[in-house]
């Protein structure tokens, strides 16, 4: 990052960094005082602005006024699993969904504001070439194999139902398939003549009536990793490496063995990946950095909250 600048409540001409490195104190920002100065900067920045918050709930509300004051810039929420740490539930499959479309949009993102909690920030994330690695793009007039995208499908998180209602299911019946992929607002309906995709179509999943007509899907992966044979056979040799006890007696290596992502898995991230990477990575150079004046305390807090956590379930 080039440059760095704390929020802790000063003047109110909101003076910028000039140079890689320097550091520029805003206060008195009472209300939405903040949400008005970070919709005013991103206005003039030309690139990325991150917004650092406290918690989730800031994250929220800035995200709200920033597109008040500014209707105009792009503002991509990455939210928080929020789930605590070692949890043994998994995030909502939404919020699951609104991350990985955020790292997506990201990829392309030249301008505007990314905001996170500062819990979030402090998580590692998927190599930044993870999401194009994994998107599947189809097609009208693309040849499709069902069985090969089923098993494309379940590698990359989705789950096989009987009817799709939410982000990360598909149902296949003859030469329909149905998919609600991740990224997309309305599930898709996918019609094959033999193995050629004849059509894509956006439906509503209450009462299955076709929406609108599409010549393209690209389908995000459902989850931050895949239970491809290599990403399992590294899961399986690095967790062998950190935790020294018989893998039969872990439930989750068992999982994770036989192709089945355990709730709570998210926390394994690391054992998925030879190298993660930060949302630093994710931005370019020349992004501008500003965070508020109680993410400091607000890290130390969720930093406490491991440590008690990792005791609790240590014993």
């Amino acid at each position: 990052m080039t440059t760095l600048v704390p929020f802790s409540l000063s003047p109110s001409a909101f003076t910028l960094p000039t140079q890689k490195g320097d550091r520029k104190t805003w206060a008195n920002l009472t209300g939405s005082g903040l949400g008005l100065a970070v919709a005013e900067v991103a206005q003039s920045w030309q690139g990325v602005v991150l917004l650092v918050t406290a918690d989730s709930q800031q994250a929220t509300r800035l995200e709200e006024e920033i597109g008040f004051f500014s209707p105009s810039t792009p503002i991509l929420h990455f939210p928080d699993w929020e789930t605590l740490p070692y949890d043994n539930f998994s995030p909502h499959e939404d919020i699951i969904n609104q991350r990985l479309t955020t790292l997506s949009h990201m990829r392309h993102l030249t301008a505007g504001v990314v905001i996170l909690p500062i819990a979030t920030l402090l998580h590692r994330l998927p190599p930044t070439a993870f999401v194009a690695a994994h998107a599947l793009v189809l097609a009208v007039g693309q040849q499709l194999i069902p069985e090969q995208f089923r098993a494309a499908l379940q590698s990359s998180g989705y789950r096989n139902v009987s009817t799709v209602f939410e982000h990360g299911e598909y149902a296949i019946r003859g030469a329909v398939m149905d998919i609600f992929p991740m990224g997309s607002k309305v599930p898709v309906r996918i019609d094959l003549f033999d193995t050629e995709i004849e059509t894509l179509r956006t439906f509503d999943p209450d009462t299955q009536r076709s929406l609108t007509a599409l010549t393209q899907l690209e389908i995000l992966p459902a989850r931050e990793f895949i239970l491809s044979e290599p990403s399992i056979a590294g899961f399986r040799a690095r967790f062998r490496e950190q935790f020294d006890l018989p893998t039969k007696d872990s439930q989750t290596y068992q999982d994770v063995s036989n192709g089945i992502a355990p709730a709570g898995i998210e926390y394994f991230l690391p054992l998925f990946y030879d190298q993660l990477a930060t949302m630093f990575d994710y931005l370019p150079d020349d992004a501008l950095v500003i965070t508020h004046a109680d993410i400091e305390s607000a890290g130390d807090y969720f930093w406490d909250e491991i440590q008690e956590r990792y005791e609790n379930r240590r014993h």
